[in-house]
């Protein structure tokens, strides 16, 4: 379900993680997770933003037998994220993940009528995680 490339020393509880994913989808989902100079580079690269982020999303053409699209985390964000909100490196990489799968899904907080910080919210209380990112970013 999940082809995880980690690329830093983080452990990566992804029992959970593949928990998530199929919940919300029976494709196949790249997760990539990496410190946030190379994110930064990404985020220029992809958005011409020259500074690292929390979490970008890569929707895959919908073609049969194609993997739903990928997810990048920075760790960084993820250590900082969980210091915080005083909750595990786990639960803060498990929104991330949910935030960006969502985005793949088609989802948008910025244009939409709530329905993406709904669905957030279900999927965070079937799991027991805590407050969404968007909740978060509306505080």
């Amino acid at each position: 379900m999940i082809d995880l490339d980690n690329r830093t020393d983080s452990e990566v509880n992804i029992e959970l993680l593949e928990r998530i994913a199929a919940s919300l989808s029976d494709k196949e989902i790249e997760l990539v997770l990496m410190d946030d100079l190379e994110m930064a580079e990404l985020n220029e690269e992809s958005r011409g933003i020259a500074k690292s982020t929390d979490v970008l999303s890569f929707p895959m053409m919908e073609m049969p037998g194609a993997p739903l699209g990928s997810i990048v985390i920075s760790e960084g964000f993820v250590k900082h994220g969980a210091e915080t909100f005083g909750h595990t490196e786990d639960d803060e990489r498990a929104l991330l993940l949910i935030h960006g799968l969502l985005h793949v899904l088609g989802y948008d907080h910025e244009v939409d009528n709530g329905e993406m910080r709904d669905k957030e919210h279900e999927v965070l209380q079937a799991f027991g995680l805590p407050e969404s990112l968007i909740i978060r970013t509306e505080k």
